[in-house]
């Protein structure tokens, strides 16, 4: 008979070797600065973030959604009050000062808004096909999106909308639905960035054309046609509404040599890097790139940079193999568990970490603009880690205490589309 009380091993272990491999590169990335208080501050947040892992592990797992709404709230709060009296970097007001140490609210409230999220989707009076509960599942998703656009951090609020979809297409909402939901925002980011927007409504209508949905069909054009005009509104505009430094980031996203030394200088390093690491790498401490400091913020958004070059494709595949077998086994945990909260809980967490690995890679290597997106467990940031150790935690609570989570006992995976 299988035990209880069973550690997943495989989902620590991934979860080590990620800190690991991000202490390492961020002590290689400050190495020869003469400021060691980074490494030292993101040693001292993995002590905290292992301490709040273990709490939440040995503690009762009910507690988590019995105060869900709770813990929203004092997010919701703690955004207010970095726009009051939060500090301002690059041009974003998103970091709180507490004694030593600077903390990022929104980083937290990303796993504050999916307990919420999922209990409210996971509780037996909500029909998520009513709009009128519909509207109360965006609201809790898009109150923190909004507040977090205010400091403004755009990278942090792109990061909310997968995984607000996802735990809304597992909680049984229509996909077609969704898809056509999503358009008009499409539209609007294609006419906001001047990302060929044409090009994108023929995709659009090419998707709606595939689908074919008899019940939709008359009101496709209630979702398209806003967007559109939203898009060719924000494709006029946009330029007055994008600070300079946003318009820069685009350009030289589509030709970083249009400013080599400027805007588009992050980006051309950060290839350099990664191409220099060869198979093996250049050794630990050894990376030029890394070492004579090209690479601004090589121990945050860029550290990806770091870890290529010094442990080369080796190291670098290493890294992306513990992400793969996080992702994948905090995906076994949510098919081995019957729990409504528990598996939209799972299902929104294993979405952001997914979404901010692909983002940071991908802008890492040219494929994404640069958004300011951090690397989870990897990165230089406390919020981000204690954060990502407290969901790790409750995943290895649920995984521990499977045979004991009473509360809504319905499977919310879709077996098969509805479509």
């Amino acid at each position: 008979m299988e035990k209880q009380n069973k550690l997943d091993q495989w989902l620590l272990a991934s979860v080590a070797g990620l800190i690991v491999m991000g202490l390492m590169s961020i002590y290689s990335a400050t190495n020869g600065t003469g400021d060691t208080s980074l490494f030292y501050r993101q040693l001292a947040w993995a002590f905290f973030g292992i301490m709040a892992l273990a709490f939440v592990y040995y503690n009762d797992g009910h507690i988590v959604r019995d105060n869900a709404y709770i813990f929203y709230a004092i997010g919701l709060v703690l955004l207010v009050a970095v726009l009051i009296f939060g500090r301002k970097i690059a041009g974003q007001t998103s970091w709180m000062r507490i004694g030593f140490f600077s903390f990022q609210p929104s980083e937290v409230v990303k796993m504050a808004t999916i307990l919420a999220l999922a209990r409210y989707l996971s509780d037996d009076n909500t029909d998520i096909q009513s709009i009128p509960h519909l509207f109360i599942a965006l609201a809790i998703a898009f109150i923190p999106m909004m507040l977090i656009m205010l400091q403004p951090d755009m990278g942090t609020m792109l990061t909310i909308l997968p995984f607000v979809a996802t735990m809304l297409i597992m909680a049984g909402f229509d996909i077609y639905i969704l898809m056509l939901m999503t358009f008009p925002f499409i539209l609007m980011i294609a006419g906001f960035f001047n990302i060929y927007l044409v090009v994108t409504l023929a995709v659009i209508l090419g998707i709606v054309l595939f689908y074919r949905h008899k019940k939709f069909q008359l009101h496709q054009l209630f979702f398209i046609g806003p967007g559109l005009a939203a898009g060719l509104f924000m494709n006029r505009f946009s330029n007055e509404i994008l600070k300079p430094h946003q318009i820069k980031r685009i350009q030289t996203f589509i030709d970083p040599m249009s400013d080599p030394q400027g805007a588009g200088y992050n980006a051309l390093q950060a290839k350099i890097a990664i191409s220099s690491g060869g198979l093996w790498g250049k050794g630990f401490l050894a990376g030029t790139q890394t070492q004579l400091r090209f690479i601004p913020a090589q121990w945050t958004d860029f550290i990806f940079c770091v870890i290529a070059e010094e442990l080369g494709f080796i190291g670098a595949s290493l890294m992306i193999a513990l992400y793969l077998i996080m992702i994948l086994r905090l995906i076994g945990i949510i098919f081995s568990i019957t729990n409504k909260f528990v598996q939209l809980t799972l299902g929104g967490f294993v979405s952001l970490m997914f979404v901010h690995v692909v983002i940071n890679v991908g802008m890492t290597i040219g494929l994404i603009p640069v958004i300011g997106v951090p690397l989870p467990f990897v990165s230089y940031g406390g919020s981000s880690l204690l954060g990502n150790m407290i969901m790790i935690g409750l995943a290895l609570n649920f995984f521990r205490n499977k045979r004991n989570l009473g509360y809504h006992s319905s499977v919310v995976i879709r077996k098969k589309s509805a479509l």
